[in-house]
C-alpha cells in the first residue's frame, strides 16, 4: 500500500478498534460497483444510443436547415438577377421603342412635309396653268376687241364699211401681227 492510503486507512480507522461509519462495508462496496456496473451497461446500451441519435437528428435538422435556408437565400438571390437582368432588358427595350418611334416619326414629318411641298406645287402649277389659260382666254378676248374697235375706227376714218368678214379679219391679223413685231423689236432693243 502506498503512504496516503495508509494514512488515509489509519485516519478512518478509530483507535480503539471500532469500525469507522464513514468507511463503506465490503458488502455494500461490491453491491454498488455491481448495480454501477449494470447502470452504466444500461445506460450505454440503450439510453446513450437513443441521445446520440436524437443529437444527430438535431444535428442534421439543424444543418439541414441551414442548408435550405442557404440554398433559398442562393435561389433568391438569383431569381433577384434574373429580375433584375429582366429589368436591364425592358428598360433597353423600352429605349430601343423610344428611338424607333422618333426616327418614324421624323420620317412621318419628313414625309408628310414632302408630300406638302409636292401638294403646294401642284397647286402652284395649276394655278400657273390656269393663269396662262386665262391670260391666253383675255389676250384672245382682248384681241378681238381691239380688232373690232380697230376695224371700226378705220371704218370710219377711211368712211367705208370693212363689213366683209374675210376681209376684216386678215386687216385685224396683220394689225395685230405688226403690232406684236413693234412691241417685241421695241422691247429688245
Amino acid at each position: 500500500m502506498s503512504a496516503t492510503t495508509e494514512i488515509v486507512t489509519t485516519f478512518l480507522a478509530s483507535e480503539d478498534g471500532e469500525v469507522n461509519p464513514l468507511l463503506p462495508h465490503t458488502s455494500e462496496l461490491i453491491v454498488g460497483l455491481v448495480a454501477f456496473a449494470l447502470l452504466f451497461w444500461f445506460l450505454s446500451k440503450f439510453v446513450y444510443p437513443m441521445f446520440e441519435k436524437t443529437y444527430t437528428e438535431r444535428s442534421e435538422a439543424i444543418e439541414g436547415g441551414i442548408r435550405r435556408a442557404e440554398e433559398a437565400q442562393a435561389e433568391a438571390k438569383a431569381t433577384l438577377e434574373q429580375y433584375r437582368a429582366q429589368l436591364a432588358d425592358a428598360r433597353a427595350e423600352a429605349g430601343r421603342i423610344r428611338e424607333e418611334a422618333r426616327a418614324e416619326g421624323a420620317r412621318i414629318v419628313e414625309e408628310m412635309r414632302a408630300e406638302a411641298q409636292e401638294q403646294s406645287a401642284r397647286i402652284v402649277e395649276r394655278g400657273e396653268e390656269q393663269l396662262a389659260a386665262e391670260r391666253q382666254r383675255l389676250v384672245t378676248e382682248i384681241r378681238a376687241d381691239i380688232g373690232r374697235i380697230a376695224v371700226d375706227l378705220a371704218g370710219r376714218i377711211v368712211g367705208e364699211s370693212l363689213a366683209d368678214e374675210a376681209r376684216r379679219a386678215g386687216t385685224v391679223e396683220r394689225f395685230l401681227d405688226d403690232l406684236d413685231t413693234t412691241t417685241s423689236s421695241g422691247g429688245r432693243s
